[in-house]
């Protein structure tokens, strides 16, 4: 039984990886994971990694000995799906998706998060090569769950998405994405190309040099419910438009 035990954690610590980020802080990255994907008629196999930020002085045996008494399920953890060969691909395309519950979940029309999710998965799979950061503390451009719950309430009454979340006594966007660079830094040294509509998206990535063309424009999903959410993001949060599309 000890062998055995010491055989799995073996089999774990394989597949651990400290990746440095701060003064204080590392990020600790677990994976590849094979995981087979399917949404209706598309199927596909990604590498799936995760991470957690972790003390800069733990070791990868401490963290697995402190992970049952973690409590990380009251918590939230990013990840990352790649797919291809993403590492050595001189052409590779990426997406940054914040995690939306209600979009990515429960399929809500007031905003189109689900079909740039689920269209991304299908233009990566297309390309050959790539990865989906699923960011897992960007809800509401930052401000969790529960305060978006509160900021949809002041939607329903007119206000719009910046409106609402500055009324909260929140920034229009306080996402940051220095974690997700890092891990990327960490799987792939060639630049990419951003599937986005985000300018700050764009510059983040910019700022590090990991880009290798603009970005891939990804404008669609529009329903009756979303069309004020869109040119939100157009006329105040300075996303790039799509010329063919009307709003």
């Amino acid at each position: 039984m000890n062998n055995l035990l010491i055989n799995k954690k073996e089999i774990l610590l394989n597949k651990m990886n400290i990746v440095p980020f701060n003064k204080n802080q590392n990020l600790c990255l677990v994976g590849p994971v094979k995981l087979p994907v399917k949404q209706g008629d598309f199927e596909a196999t990604f590498k799936w990694y995760t991470w957690l930020k972790i003390d800069g002085k733990l070791t990868k045996e401490e963290v697995l000995d402190l992970i049952a008494n973690a409590n990380l399920a009251d918590q939230q953890q990013s990840s990352v799906l790649v797919y291809g060969d993403f590492e050595a691909a001189e052409d590779a395309i990426i997406r940054m998706h914040s995690i939306c519950h209600t979009g990515d979940i429960f399929g809500s029309m007031r905003c189109d998060c689900g079909y740039q999710l689920h269209q991304s998965m299908k233009m990566i799979k297309e390309h050959g090569h790539g990865a989906i950061f699923y960011l897992a503390n960007h809800e509401g451009r930052g401000i969790g769950l529960f305060s978006k719950s509160l900021a949809y309430l002041l939607q329903e009454e007119g206000f719009d998405t910046v409106e609402a979340n500055e009324a909260l006594g929140f920034e229009d966007d306080t996402r940051s994405y220095e974690e997700a660079l890092r891990i990327l830094e960490s799987l792939r040294q060639k630049p990419v190309t951003l599937i986005t509509n985000n300018p700050k998206k764009l510059q983040a990535l910019k700022s590090h040099g990991l880009i290798a063309k603009e970005h891939i424009p990804l404008w669609g999903g529009m329903t009756e419910t979303n069309r004020y959410y869109l040119n939100t993001k157009i006329l105040k949060s300075g996303h790039i438009p799509d010329p063919k599309m009307t709003l």
